[in-house]
């Protein structure tokens, strides 16, 4: 028995040594190896450092939100009602992820369900003439962090272009500070304050707007302008302004996908597809 059992391991021995003699590299193979564990260990140090700016940045909204409670407090005289806000929790959480491929993108949630691996890619579109005026590639999934940036590249554009009156939006932008960033740039904002139902009745679509509300805040005014039929009027340019122009990149031109890696490869990329739109744009507009 015991000589049966020592041939079936010299057997075994010998078929793992053919196996590594046809092939197989016990030094290559322990350098792929050990050049793995490094990229696990960069990409963990990655996550922690995006996990330590996280907590610092919602630390401080934790910190802007109690303060504001307690001077509402006292402004009232009362004790405020309701749990306070949870305090964020520090470290790596059990769902964040870094992509080895690229790792300037982010799993973000897409139409129609689901994530995906992308980049937010943002256009101010001119109402009259469907040109692109200012782009951004942003990491991001949240719109309501890119008002203000866009507002400063609209500031940016030389004086001779003129300057917008009115910034449409969806209610993916609507902030208050938002409102008043565009009432400080002396632009007046039409943001959706929420989703319109669709197949409004006759008398909910041409009832007569409400009266002017007195010493209204910068939302209160908005909200007020959304429901006169100028301001609706203005607000139903925002779907065929933007649509169509993301519509005709993607399925006329073909760019339904990044092709390059890094985030400023990526902005290079978006601002050389909004540049062939715009050239598609002026051909069409000149012989229109």
């Amino acid at each position: 028995m015991k000589a049966e059992v020592a041939d079936l391991m010299a057997r075994a021995e010998s078929a793992d040594a053919a196996e590594v003699a046809d092939g197989m590299s016990i030094p290559d193979e322990l350098a792929r190896r050990e050049e793995r564990l490094a990229k696990l260990a960069a990409a963990r140090a990655k996550i922690e450092a995006r996990a330590k700016e996280r907590f610092e940045r919602e630390a401080a909204e934790h910190r802007a939100k109690l303060a504001a409670r307690e001077a509402k407090a006292e402004a009232s005289g009362k004790r405020s009602g309701g749990k306070p806000p949870e305090p964020p929790a520090a470290g790596p959480g059990p769902k964040d992820q870094i992509n080895l491929t690229d790792e300037d993108s982010r799993i973000m949630p897409v139409a129609g369900g689901g994530f995906d691996q992308c980049f937010n890619a943002q256009a101010v579109v001119a109402a009259e003439s469907l040109l692109v005026i200012a782009v951004e590639v942003v990491q991001a999934p949240n719109d309501k962090q890119q008002i203000a940036p866009m507002l400063a590249k609209i500031d940016a554009l030389p004086e001779d272009l003129g300057r917008p009156e009115t910034l449409l939006a969806d209610n993916g932008y609507f902030s208050e500070a938002n409102v008043t960033l565009c009432e400080t740039a002396k632009i007046e904002p039409l943001i959706a304050l929420g989703r319109q139902p669709h197949h409004q009745s006759l008398r909910e679509r041409f009832a007569a707007a409400p009266p002017a509300p007195e010493n209204p805040t910068p939302v209160e005014a908005m909200a007020y302008r959304l429901r006169t039929p100028q301001g609706k009027k203005l607000y139903a340019l925002r779907k065929q302004t933007p649509e169509p122009v993301f519509g005709i990149i993607k399925s006329v031109m073909g760019f339904r996908q990044f092709l390059l890696r890094g985030l400023d490869n990526v902005r290079g990329e978006w601002s050389l597809v909004t540049m062939a739109w715009n050239m598609k744009r002026m051909f069409a507009l000149s012989t229109g």
